[in-house]
């Protein structure tokens, strides 16, 4: 998988501090890969998708890749770098 398709997001919720500091370690990992991660609040994402909340809301932050989940609480830099690099892979 070409990384240009691949979708990375940080599940997060409003006055979520570790929320912040997460986005910004994902985004440092992103941008060595050419990505840009996006940030989906839970609670305003619920209004449309109730089950994100349901599923993710009581772990946020989560990543999802290519809208599974990879990590949550943390970004586990090593696994992502290491996941990012292989969807590089011809």
């Amino acid at each position: 998988m070409n990384s240009a398709e691949t979708s990375v997001v940080l599940l997060t919720r409003a006055g979520c501090h570790t929320c912040v500091v997460e986005f910004e370690r994902l985004k440092a990992v992103c941008a060595d890969f050419g990505l840009t991660p996006r940030a989906v609040d839970v609670d305003e994402a619920a209004r449309t998708a109730p089950d994100l909340r349901a599923e993710f809301g009581d772990r946020v932050p989560v990543v999802l890749i290519d809208g599974k989940e990879h990590s949550y609480w943390e970004v586990d830099e090593r696994r992502l770098r290491a996941d990012l690099a292989s969807r590089r892979a011809p």
